[in-house]
């Protein structure tokens, strides 16, 4: 839901305000809305509208799923506090959307679902695939069509907010000269050396620090899994087309095309929401002056053209009888010659460059010309046929087995075995999974050792695993990590070292003296830089941070500090002088991205005062 959201966002602060109000941030310190309730089975009601437990256990396994590996890390109660949480924002903004007025149709809703990826298989919309897809979220087509809807509505409420957000020069002037500023200033940076060689590292202290620290050198939980594999690709290896069937696949499509259709099109396809109507036209305009130009229809289509399938086939849309398309279309297509290229058609589904192709309905191109991407159609299906019936069977027998024997005898897919990993996950492409590491460290699986449920590893992939070993979270011998701790509480005393040296110089400059010799006995050398920028990365990132820190010097005077940086090095800084920035320095495109930067953060804020307006208001019981 959270991303068909951001999908129907337009602009980036309308993005950014969705992502804020929607998200997760209650993990981080915002009050609940909803108090008490948790400790209730009662149905929570917001402003007269029910919040099910239901929809609280869909909402809960989406978060959980959104969390992967990490779910472990956090409490039960507190992810369905979150997940409770975000219903009642979505319900009050839903309220709040429909109390302006808005709506979406029925053919929005169509339009959104065709052309989600995830119901697609090979670039086109298939109707088994969206049911799985949304029966694996929870959803029933109905129920998964009136959350489109409203999260859809949702993005034009957030739209609407945004909008009222705005910028002015004289703000876009303050910050400039904040991102622009420079500064100049000269250091010595005091490494980590030798300084402590003729010290022993005791063995009193190598003990307390192992005692003190034991998180450091305990090995984590680790497990090793078995699993089986199957392979969408590798099926296309066991499926064979022959002529005869591709033929008979031809025939019946050359049969209907004469029967019902007298023009053939292809098309290049703009999105509109790629941007402004008249930017898009523009778009298409300088593609059809390409064209013009002599340049290859099928070529631009493949380049240029958001519809996938038809690009793949040089844009090539089929054959219409008038009433095929939309209307817009089918005039346009009546004005051509065959070979001919339209100007920029508007649609519902964006702005078209149309060609006509053939005008005869008797001139269906021979079989020779469509006969691979026929028997590539064919293929495709065959294969997705057995991928999905395979899938169930590797369903059911890793449920109705205790082992992975029977998916490998019945499907003969090759038992495997993983290294070791730990909640964090492996470095294959299976262990890093997030289903596949939360399914190893199941009770099911650690536990009872059962097959896990089968794993959808992409659109493509899916596996079953069962537990190979397991190693149980235990405490190194000391004299195993003796060597390593004695290396740290050396680094520790260098920097110890570190520091006192340049607590050394920074007092010398403190206070006036001379610190030459010093400096010279020390073997340091001063470093000048001049118009440091922030976030300047051709200097120590650590240093430039700690710079900008610094407070401006007074006149004709500088400003001294010190810092220990992670590297365990000390650095002594002398800022100069600290040069104010412009707007005038920066170009149109990072003016551009600043603007859109402050209205980003200032559309967060609006659109968080309407969201607290909206709670303090609601009656929620």
């Amino acid at each position: 839901m959270l991303q068909t959201i951001r999908d129907n966002s337009q602009g980036v602060v309308a993005k950014i305000i969705i992502g804020f109000i929607i998200g997760i941030f209650a993990l981080f310190g915002a009050e609940s809305i909803v108090g008490g309730f948790l400790g209730s089975n009662n149905v929570v009601s917001v402003n007269g509208e029910d919040i099910t437990e239901q929809e609280l256990a869909v909402s809960i396994q989406n978060l959980m799923a959104s969390m992967g590996a990490n779910v472990a890390d956090f409490d039960e109660e507190l992810i369905r506090e979150v997940a409770l949480n975000q219903l009642i924002e979505d319900k009050l903004l839903m309220q709040a959307a429909q109390e302006s007025g808005m709506a979406i149709s029925d053919d929005s809703v169509d339009r959104q679902i065709l052309r989600t990826p995830q119901f697609q298989i090979g670039g086109v919309f298939d109707n088994e695939m969206a049911r799985r897809t949304m029966a694996a979220q929870g959803y029933t087509p109905q129920a998964y069509r009136q959350l489109l809807a409203e999260s859809m509505m949702m993005g034009q409420l957030a739209n609407a907010y945004a909008a009222t957000s705005f910028v002015t020069d004289a703000d876009m002037q303050r910050i400039a000269e904040l991102q622009t500023q420079t500064r100049d200033f000269r250091y010595l940076s005091i490494p980590l050396g030798n300084r402590t060689l003729g010290q022993a590292v005791e063995p009193e202290a190598i003990e307390a620090y192992y005692e003190q620290n034991p998180e450091q050198f305990t090995s984590p939980e680790q497990v090793s899994v078995a699993y089986v594999m199957l392979d969408k690709d590798a099926i296309f290896d066991e499926v064979e087309v022959d002529e005869a069937t591709v033929m008979e696949r031809y025939e019946a499509d050359r049969d209907a095309a004469v029967a019902d259709v007298e023009r053939r099109a292809a098309h290049i396809l703009f999105d509109l929401g790629s941007g402004s109507e008249e930017e898009v036209i523009a778009r298409a305009n300088e593609v059809k002056a390409r064209i013009d130009a002599g340049e290859d229809f099928g070529e631009l289509a493949r380049e240029f053209s958001v519809d996938e399938a038809s690009a793949a086939e040089d844009g090539d849309i089929g054959f219409t009888d008038g009433s095929v398309f939309p209307q817009e279309m089918e005039s346009a297509l009546a004005a051509l010659e065959v070979g001919e290229v339209s100007d920029p058609v508007v649609s519902e589904f964006g702005v078209h460059l149309l060609k006509l192709t053939e005008y005869d309905a008797q001139d269906y191109p021979p079989f020779e010309e469509v006969e691979e991407r026929l028997r590539r159609e064919l293929s495709q299906a065959r294969v997705d046929e057995l991928y999905f019936s395979r899938l169930e069977s590797m369903a059911n027998l890793a449920f109705e087995n205790f082992d992975l024997q029977a998916i490998n005898e019945e499907l003969g897919l090759e038992i495997q075995q993983s290294a070791f990993f730990g909640r964090e996950g492996g470095s294959s492409a299976v262990t890093s999974d997030p289903a596949v590491i939360e399914a190893a460290f199941s009770p099911e699986v650690l536990e009872e050792d059962l097959n896990s449920d089968l794993i959808e590893l992409g659109e493509t992939r899916a596996v079953v695993i069962h537990l190979a070993e397991h190693r149980p979270s235990a405490l190194q011998p000391l004299e195993d990590v003796r060597a390593d701790i004695a290396v740290e509480l050396r680094t520790q005393m260098e920097q110890e070292q570190a520091r006192a040296v340049g607590e050394q110089i920074l007092a010398a400059l403190q206070a006036g003296e001379s610190i030459d010799s010093f400096v010279q006995q020390e073997s340091l050398e001063w470093s000048e830089r001049e118009g440091v920028r922030r976030g300047q990365f051709d200097i120590n990132t650590e240093l430039v941070a700690n710079v900008f820190s610094m407070p401006a010097p007074a006149e004709n005077d500088s400003e001294l500090a010190g810092f220990q940086l992670n590297n365990g090095a000390y650095v002594v800084i002398e800022l100069q002088s600290v040069n104010a920035g412009s707007l005038d320095e920066l170009g149109e495109d990072q003016r551009q991205q600043l603007a859109a930067a402050m209205l980003e953060n200032r559309g967060r804020s609006v659109f968080s005062a309407l969201l607290s307006n909206l709670q303090e208001e609601a009656s929620i019981r």
